[in-house]
């Protein structure tokens, strides 16, 4: 039996836009055994893409760790591995790991290291023919119709990914803490963005968001990593008592399977930019997204979601910070995201 491995992106919200990609490389191979290997923290999410038979946990990043992945590849036997990623390091462990078909982009010096190598961008000589656009879902399955594999269409995914049932029943447990029951009406809040402060709606304006949202009869429930902390108590001090008492805050209490059976359990999720963003929307959630600095054209949820920004000169920047006056997010106004909620409500 072959053994195909994909080197899967780096970021959490890219791994989601990269399942259409995976997709292909299932349809391609239907009969191989079929493994994603991931930084250690999403481990879990790509364990649950439909037709992953394995999971290779990536511990370290960057070259100090080539030689932990190595053993890590080396492990799985591969006879190929498709590279999603960008970098010289990824495929130098591949290469390392004595896998020998390598497939990828040709970028960042490692032409070298590929036995199959595709130019970065459409068009130019030697490329062929396929589908590309400004999503960055597209990047990832241009890479993998230019090898020849069959294409699948990224849009609208729908339903793509379960949290595994321990999940599921550590979430319940979570909820039922604060009085959340099987009936309950559950709105998502997720006001972080690993990228940057940049990314981020003002704690103030989240809170006004959760207050419009709990006084049509909704409960509110915060996520995000252990990071996101300050945050959200940003938001639960701007909060009235009332809104406080429907808010259920489980920021930094979930590992990421857990986050994942959290939100399959909301109607509607309000998210930034971001990792949780995405992930709400590969667990089959509608997404209010929130844009800033980004641009939503590149990396918008791929299932069902409403867009809210306000376009001013400046955006999208891509700045990590914003240097002026955060304008682009501070003119987005917490009734349009209650609207936005009620609508998917």
């Amino acid at each position: 039996m072959t053994r195909v491995v994909v080197r899967a992106p780096n970021w959490l919200g890219d791994i989601v836009m990269a399942m259409p990609a995976i997709a292909a490389v299932r349809a391609a191979h239907p009969t191989a055994h079929l493994a994603v290997a991931s930084p250690a923290a999403f481990a879990d999410l790509c364990a649950a893409i439909p037709g992953v038979d394995g999971v290779v946990p990536l511990h370290g990043s960057g070259i100090r760790a080539i030689g932990a992945h190595v053993e890590a590849l080396k492990a799985g036997a591969f006879d190929l591995a498709i590279l999603l990623t960008n970098s010289f390091a990824t495929a130098l462990a591949a290469s390392r790991a004595g896998i020998a078909e390598r497939w990828g982009y040709r970028r960042d010096l490692r032409g070298r290291l590929l036995t199959r190598a595709v130019p970065p961008r459409p068009g130019r000589k030697g490329s062929a023919a396929t589908p590309a656009g400004p999503h960055h879902s597209a990047y990832y399955l241009r890479l993998v119709t230019s090898l020849g594999m069959p294409p699948v269409d990224a849009t609208g995914m729908g339903v793509a990914v379960r949290a595994p049932a321990p999940a599921v029943e550590r979430a319940a447990a979570l909820l039922a803490e604060s009085g959340v029951g099987a009936a309950t009406r559950l709105v998502g809040f997720a006001p972080g963005a690993a990228y940057g402060s940049a990314k981020r709606w003002p704690p103030e304006r989240v809170a006004a968001a959760i207050a419009g949202v709990t006084g049509r009869g909704a409960r509110a429930v915060l996520v995000g990593a252990a990071s996101d902390r300050e945050i959200a108590r940003a938001i639960q001090s701007a909060l009235d008592p009332a809104a406080r008492a429907a808010v259920v805050d489980l920021v930094g209490r979930t590992d990421l399977a857990t986050l994942m059976a959290v939100l399959a359990r909301c109607a509607t999720v309000v998210a930034n930019d971001s990792g949780a963003m995405h992930v709400a929307s590969a667990v089959g959630r509608p997404v209010v997204a929130i844009f800033g600095p980004t641009d939503e054209r590149a990396t918008a949820p791929m299932g069902p979601h409403t867009l809210v920004r306000h376009d001013v000169w400046c955006r999208p920047c891509l700045l990590r910070a914003c240097p002026i006056d955060h304008r682009c997010l501070r003119r987005i106004d917490a009734a349009d995201v209650v609207e936005a909620v009620a609508a998917h409500l």
